[in-house]
C-alpha cells in the first residue's frame, strides 16, 4: 500500500497535511485493520480460496465501475499484460492466497502481526539481491522481527491446539508481498496506479476461482446473515472502498504518515479481534506486536529521515 510518489517527500513534521487527508488515512487504517478478524469470521462459513474468489470478484467489479464512472484510463499499452501478470503473481495471488491460509490457521491478530513484517523482508531482500548496505538499523529490526516470530512459534508449539504451520503461511505471504513491492519499483509501466491495481486483481480473480473449484468442496449451505455481511465487507470495503480511498490520498501523504498507518494496522487487527471473533490475545501476542512495532519504526521512520 506504499505510495511511490511519496517516497521523496519530507517527513511528516515538516509538511502540512490537510485534516481531511489524515482523517481519510485514519479511516483507511481502521478498515484494513478490522479486515483481519472479519476474514476470520468469514472462514467459519466458507473455505479460504472460495472466500478470496468471491470477495475479490466483488471488489474488482466495484473498482471497475468506479473508475469507469470517473473516466480513468484503464487500458494497458502493448506488451504490458505479461509484466502486469508477473506483478500480480506475488502482490495479489501470493499474498492473498498464502495470507488467507495463515488467517485460517492462526488467531487473526497473530496472523496480522506476522503478515506486517513485510517492510522488514523488503529491506532484507534488497540487501541480498540488490546490494543495499546492512547497517545497524537493519540488524536491529531483523533481530526484533526474528524474536517476535520465535515468540509466536513458541506459543503455537507449546499450545496443544496451536498451529505453527500458520506462522509459516504468513511468513511466506509477507515475503511474497515484499517481493512484489520491490518488483513494482523496478518494472517499467505506463499504466496508471489505478489501472495497474485493477488489472492485477482482474488477472488474479480467475486464478482464485480455478484453485477454489479444483481443490475445495462447493459450499453445502448458503451463508448466514453474518456470512453475507462479511462477504460484503471483503468485497465492498477491503477490495473496493479502501483501495479507492487509498489512491485518492496516497500522493498527498508524507512517508511518516504512511509508515504509521502500516504499523497501526496489525495493532488494530489484534485489538478488534476480541469484540468481532471472541479471540483473546496472549501475552506473547502483545510482546510480539511491540517488537514488530519497534522493528517497523527502525525500518520505516528512521530510514525515511536519513
Amino acid at each position: 500500500m506504499a505510495s511511490e510518489s511519496a517516497a521523496e517527500r519530507p517527513a511528516l513534521a515538516a509538511e502540512v497535511v490537510p485534516a481531511q487527508v489524515l482523517a481519510a488515512l485514519a479511516l483507511l487504517t481502521v478498515m484494513w485493520g478490522v479486515n483481519w478478524p472479519v476474514m476470520k469470521l468469514g472462514l467459519r462459513e466458507m473455505t479460504p480460496l472460495m472466500f478470496r474468489a468471491v470477495t475479490m470478484t466483488g471488489g474488482f467489479l466495484v473498482l471497475f465501475c468506479w473508475y469507469r464512472l470517473r473516466g480513468a484510463r484503464l487500458a494497458l499499452d502493448r506488451g504490458e499484460l505479461l509484466r502486469v501478470a508477473a506483478l500480480a503473481a506475488p502482490n495479489i495471488v501470493g499474498w492473498h492466497a498464502l495470507s488467507i491460509f495463515g488467517v485460517a490457521a492462526l488467531a487473526s491478530g497473530r496472523a496480522a502481526i506476522v503478515g506486517f513484517t513485510m517492510p522488514i523482508w523488503t529491506v532484507l531482500i534488497s540487501v541480498l539481491l540488490f546490494g543495499e548496505r546492512m547497517d545497524r538499523r537493519i540488524w536491529f529490526a531483523t533481530g526484533c522481527t526474528a524474536l517476535a516470530v520465535v515468540m509466536l512459534l513458541w506459543h503455537e508449539f507449546a499450545n496443544f491446539s496451536g498451529n505453527p504451520v500458520g506462522v509459516a503461511w504468513m511468513l511466506a505471504a509477507a515475503v511474497n508481498w515484499a517481493t512484489g513491492t520491490l518488483l513494482l519499483k523496478r518494472v517499467s509501466l505506463t499504466a496508471s496506479t489505478e489501472a495497474l491495481t485493477l488489472w492485477m486483481i482482474g488477472l488474479a480473480v480467475p486464478v482464485f476461482w480455478g484453485l477454489a473449484l479444483a481443490f475445495e468442496p462447493l459450499p453445502a449451505l448458503w451463508p448466514t446473515t453474518t456470512g453475507w455481511v462479511v462477504l460484503a465487507y471483503g468485497a465492498l470495503i477491503n477490495y473496493g472502498i479502501a483501495q479507492i480511498l487509498w489512491f485518492s490520498i496516497a500522493r498527498r501523504l508524507p512517508p511518516a504518515a504512511s509508515a504509521l498507518s502500516i504499523m497501526m494496522i496489525p495493532l488494530i487487527g489484534l485489538g478488534s479481534a476480541m469484540p468481532i471473533t471472541g479471540e483473546r490475545p496472549y501475552a506473547a501476542d502483545y510482546a510480539a506486536a511491540i517488537l514488530i512495532l519497534i522493528a517497523l519504526s527502525a525500518v520505516l521512520l528512521v530510514r525515511r529521515r536519513s
